[in-house]
């Protein structure tokens, strides 16, 4: 998987500085979670949620990464336990952009400050383009072109209605992603482990972006796997960072406040 790859990837390029790594500080919020490593590296992601305030007595989880059960917790032993949670799902995401942001700013990766990977493909000359998620302004911005445009989403009211249109139902990503030119991910796929199959769809001659505040890792992996764009995001203003998650921040205020976007290009 994507996921476990690049964790080994960063295991073979970081093996000292990850077998002491420690989550020094978590916070989880309604969209977005946020952590700070013992190096002082931060990492975001969208959180999934777990549905556990109406679990039976029972099945309630007091056990590794729940509440008080986060922060001190070795980064190597959240990418080791067999354990699964939605919460594990985020935070392993968010502690891998953590890793990954001192090594995209080391100058082994080409990166485009200040740019979004919408503004680095041409679509003057018609295509078919397949957005994976409700990415509004991208879809704003191509139904206003010449191009076909195609929306895989869950839920069809993720949509406005002017753009309903575009609509394809989710679980029909094996019929429309091999025809599309240009597929632009988000980067909830990486929490919520659909990445893999939706690549493996792909043609291998398509323009493949995976974006969103989810998606700022180490490339390598990625990039060996048909995608030549990463949108990801660089915090600038960490003070503000856990503020902002924990007073129901969503992508859009990171940008605002503490954050800005970035682009890292598979030459």
């Amino acid at each position: 998987m994507i996921l476990d790859e690049t964790f080994s990837f960063l295991k073979t390029e970081c093996k000292v500085q990850i077998e002491n790594l420690i989550i020094e500080e978590a916070r989880i919020g309604a969209h977005l979670s946020a952590v700070k490593l013992s190096d002082s590296s931060y990492g975001t992601a969208s959180t999934l949620v777990d549905n556990q305030h109406h679990q039976p007595k029972e099945q309630r989880d007091f056990g590794d990464f729940t509440p008080t059960k986060i922060t001190g917790q070795k980064v190597s032993f959240l990418f080791e336990i067999e354990k699964k949670s939605n919460i594990i799902d985020t935070l392993r995401i968010a502690v891998l952009n953590a890793i990954s942001s001192k090594l995209l700013s080391s100058g082994k990766y080409k990166v485009i400050e200040d740019a979004d990977p919408i503004e680095l493909i041409d679509l003057d000359i018609k295509k078919t383009v397949t957005i994976v998620g409700a990415f509004q302004s991208y879809i704003r911005k191509i139904s206003a072109t010449d191009n076909e445009l195609y929306v895989l989403e869950l839920n069809k009211n993720a949509l406005t209605d002017e753009h309903k249109k575009y609509y394809i139902p989710a679980e029909g990503y094996r019929e429309i992603l091999p025809k599309s030119d240009i597929v632009i991910i988000t980067g909830l796929t990486l929490v919520n482990n659909t990445i893999d199959g939706l690549l493996e769809a792909i043609s291998p001659n398509s323009k493949v972006i995976v974006t969103g505040h989810s998606s700022s890792l180490v490339p390598d992996i990625l990039f060996r796997n048909k995608v030549n764009i990463i949108g990801a995001t660089r915090i600038i203003n960490p003070d503000l960072l856990f503020s902002i998650v924990s007073e129901f921040g969503a992508g859009f205020h990171l940008f605002k406040y503490c954050a800005q976007k970035i682009c890292i290009v598979n030459e």
